[in-house]
């Protein structure tokens, strides 16, 4: 299947999200083989933290290459919310691989009440300390890009991007954790300290996941444009001379780069028909220029009076004697 043209945006979140694994893959190896010689809980419940980000990673280069398909009759909007599911699965894995293993080395560690050796406080610091360092590279990376979209709000639209800000920026703090709790273990001789450490960074995770998989959730159902964006439609209709009132407006997020919007409108009196779809295709596109991402665009055509007019005989026609009847009922005559 054909894909539609990448945008500078997607190609610069996608040396993002490759940077990022790259990152990942190589600190999970190492902190697998650190933990498993030191013995670490929170080494190898950072261990776990990266493998779960190394697979999110890939779930995030599979949404930005299926996000692109073009629209067909099976999707005639596209398949921009692809990103929106992905970034539900990335947040599910860091929910079940990176914070339900962390509470359980944590939980392990208190129960059993390991212990390192020297030798492996001193791997298990290095390889953490090395780990911040490529963690917060790609963080940086990751925070520019946001930057030159416009900052944190634009940036944010895009799920792909949204997601790798928050693992890496989980991974710098949960590194962190580690290395407090390492180090406090290894002054004091107490498992505690390292325990607290790995409960400390499953509950990071476990946060992250809920908030990454509420915003996904919210979008996959049908989230509405920003509040700046629909307020800029909507003045934009207002301000037509052809407008004389915007009954309703909807709008909802099709993907990072493309909104679907819906209007009602009473156009003012005296407009024959070929005035109305000549003045509906140049509203649309007024729409477009302002907007970039509204790119699917409804008008529907109404008459504001007699539409109230049909709501209150509705509202009527719950006493009995009431009546409703004819196409009037519904208030429109026609859409563009």
């Amino acid at each position: 299947m054909s894909h539609k043209p990448s945008t500078p945006s997607d190609r610069r979140t996608r040396v993002t999200v490759l940077v990022a694994l790259a990152a990942n893959l190589v600190i999970a190896v190492a902190k697998a083989v650190g933990g498993l010689i030191a013995g670490s809980p929170a080494l190898l419940s950072e261990a776990a933290h990266s493998v779960a980000d190394s697979l999110n990673e890939v779930f995030l280069l599979a949404a930005l290459r299926r996000s692109r398909r073009p629209a067909d009759s099976r999707h005639p909007f596209g398949y921009g919310k692809e990103r929106f599911f992905w970034s539900l699965l990335a947040a599910v894995g860091i929910f079940v691989m990176g914070g339900c293993f962390s509470f359980y080395q944590g939980v392990d560690a208190l129960s059993s009440g390991s212990s390192e050796t020297h030798d492996g406080y001193v791997v298990g610091l290095v390889v953490l300390v090395v780990a911040l360092f490529a963690e917060g590279a790609s963080l940086l990376r990751a925070l520019h890009q946001v930057r030159k979209q416009g900052g944190l709000a634009a940036g944010a639209r895009d799920p792909a991007l949204r997601t790798v800000v928050a693992e890496d920026g989980t991974a710098v703090l949960g590194v962190t954790f580690a290395i407090v709790g390492m180090a406090l273990h290894m002054v004091t001789g107490q498992i505690v300290w390292e325990a607290s450490a790995s409960l400390a960074i499953g509950a990071l995770l476990v946060y992250v996941a809920y908030r990454l998989g509420r915003d996904a959730r919210d979008q996959l159902i049908g989230q509405a444009a920003d509040v700046e964006s629909s307020s800029r439609i909507r003045a934009l209709l207002e301000a037509q001379p052809e407008i004389d009132s915007v009954e309703s407006l909807l709008t909802m997020q099709l993907g990072p780069d493309s909104t679907l919007v819906a209007a009602r409108v009473d156009l003012v009196p005296g407009l024959d028909s070929e005035e109305v779809e000549l003045v509906a295709v140049r509203i649309k596109r007024s729409v477009a220029h302002t907007i970039p991402e509204a790119d699917q665009i409804f008008l529907d055509v109404t008459d504001a009076a007699i539409a109230r007019r049909a709501a209150g005989t509705e509202h009527a026609g719950s006493r009995p004697g009431a009546h409703v009847g004819g196409p009037a009922a519904t208030g429109e005559r026609g859409g563009a």
